[in-house]
Order: C-alpha cells, then structure tokens, then sequence
C-alpha cells in the first residue's frame, strides 16, 4: 500500500490532486468515494477523514490531511522542487503563479459548488441560480484568457499546476466547445497539457 491516500472521484475535483501527485512521481493509493455527495457508504467513509465531506482529501505519510486542492498543489511542490509542479521561492516567476492559482481556487472553482449544487444556496430559485453562476462563469474564463500570453502554457513557456487545472476545468460546464469558440489560447493549453507524459493517464482515466 502507498503511503499517500487520495479520497476521490473520477472527473471530480479530486482530479486535480491525482495530476499533481502524477506529475511530481508520488505513488498514492486511489480511494474510490463515488456518490460521496450523497447519503451512503462511500459519504461516511469520506466524512470519517475530512468531516467537510469534499474530495480531494489527501492523507499525507507524515499523517497530515490536505482537503484544498492548492494546498496539495503547493505541498507536493515543496516535497518535489525539481517538478516544476509550481515556481519556487525566490523564482521571479512565482508571484504571478500565486496569484493564478488562489484566483482559479477561490473565484472560478467555487462556481461549479454553487450551480451544482444550486438548491443548498437558492431553493426558491435554483434555476435561476445555475443561469446567472454560469454566465459569470464565462466572464472569468474571459478575463482569464485576456491575461495570459501566447503559451504554449499559462506561464509562458514552463508548464506548471495552473495548466493542470485549465485542463481539468475545460472538461466542465461551459465545456470544451464553449472554450475552442471563446478562449482559444486556454483551450490549446488544455489540449497541450493533457498530452504531458505525467498527466496523459490521469485525464485518461477521469474523462474518457
């Protein structure tokens, strides 16, 4: 047994811990919680590790439990530094990388919870929710396409964790076609990022 456990679900947002644990070389044993969101046995088992019931949950060896996604993304880059998973200290780099990557965590990740989930925040109007979530969705893929430059990645031309969640984020609502049509520059970067040899299983098993 490995001595990383990831609570997770395929296509879920545990996606994004299973890339970066990939991509840094860390062997880890899958903990398949399908249906978590849900009463059952797969939420109990879940709920006994991270009470927040939410994936990714990473069991560390060290004992520790990481539920954030960039947590996992900043831990592991620090365990890997020779990844190139995310800038290092002291790289001019790494600031814009930050930046990006709580940006991506805390405005556009939150959207799917909420539209998919739209009864927990609005029961009178849940449809009327996923519309208006949706729509802002598209106004962050927008101004995120306007920032970035040319590529071939996010950061330019050093693949790194933000091209990780571009490609796992293109799968979702307003999906791919959405993106190809809009944002043609994080398309092609999600495109080009699941073809990495340490991503190219990953996104294999999750997405197709």
């Amino acid at each position: 047994m490995a001595d990383w456990q990831l609570y997770g679900a395929r296509g879920w947002g545990s996606t994004l811990a299973e890339g970066a644990l990939a991509w840094t070389g860390t062997a880890y044993e899958f903990v398949d919680v399908k249906g978590f969101d849900k009463p059952g046995a797969a939420r109990d088992r879940l709920i006994a590790v991270n009470p927040l019931a939410r994936v990714p949950t990473l069991l560390t060896p060290e004992g520790l439990v990481l539920t954030e996604s960039a947590a996992v993304i900043l831990h592991l880059a620090e365990r890997c530094p020779d990844s190139w998973l995310a800038p290092q200290a002291g790289d001019p780099q790494r600031p814009l990388f930050l930046n990006r990557l709580i940006w991506l965590v805390s405005a556009l990740y939150p959207t799917f919870t909420y539209a998919d989930y739209p009864e927990r925040w609005a029961p009178d109007a849940p449809k009327q929710l996923v519309q208006n979530v949706a729509a802002f969705r598209k106004t962050l893929w927008l101004q995120f396409e306007a920032e970035i430059g040319e590529g071939p990645f996010v950061m330019g031309d050093t693949p790194s964790a933000l091209d990780l969640y571009v490609t796992v984020m293109s799968h979702w609502r307003p999906t791919r076609s959405w993106l190809e049509e809009h944002c043609p520059k994080l398309h092609a970067i999600a495109l080009g990022a699941e073809k990495l040899s340490a991503l190219a299983p990953v996104m294999a098993r999750n997405f197709q």
